[in-house]
């Protein structure tokens, strides 16, 4: 007898079994357990890892950071309205500054001119100096001229002038006016001495 039902309404012959359906996460709750904990360890040992690089490069950065200074009286090194060392100036920077700075390699040494408000005198315009900044360009200059000269490394070592630009007190007195008259000589990196 024939079924008189739609072909969607009749009876299917039986099959073979399937298993019943599982979502993957319920299948997979023991090994994503695993995935997650792996995870997690791998996370943490990265961060370890970063942690270690940050504090590497905060050694680099305070080691570049490292300075030192020296002060010098312009007085002390050079004769009234010069530019080239004294022989007492010479005296001075050997005994006190050439033993810090021989055999540095790893710093950037700076030697800073200064000078007072006080306009330079005809001896020093006659030889080509018209003005403090220039004055202080060639204290400095010949600061490192010299120290070059007693073995201090010519590629990490330069001059900068600034004239009567960044005084230490104001230039009222002769007492104050000498402070302003200075070289200062500064030691950068990881080689300053001091540091």
């Amino acid at each position: 007898m024939r079924s008189s039902l739609p072909a969607f309404f009749r009876p299917r012959p039986p099959r073979e079994t399937l298993p019943p359906y599982r979502h993957p996460s319920s299948t997979s709750s023991q090994s994503g357990k695993t995935d997650a904990a792996e995870r997690e360890f791998k996370i943490a040992a990265h961060i370890q890892q970063l942690q270690a690089q940050n504090q590497q490069l905060q050694a680099q950065v305070s080691g570049l950071q490292r300075e030192a200074r020296f002060v010098e009286a312009g007085d002390l090194l050079f004769p009234e309205g010069g530019y080239q060392l004294s022989p007492a100036g010479k005296s001075e920077l050997s005994n006190n500054i050439v033993p810090k700075l021989t055999g540095l390699q790893n710093a950037k040494i700076v030697v800073y001119g200064y000078t007072d408000n006080l306009p330079v005198g005809a001896p020093l315009r006659r030889a080509g100096i018209n003005d403090n900044l220039t004055l202080s360009s060639r204290r400095a200059g010949d600061v490192v001229t010299y120290l070059v000269s007693q073995g201090v490394n010519p590629n990490i070592i330069s001059a900068k002038g600034f004239g009567d630009t960044h005084p230490d007190a104001p230039n009222d007195t002769p007492a104050n006016r000498a402070k302003n008259r200075r070289i200062e000589i500064t030691v950068q990196g990881p080689g300053a001495p001091g540091a």
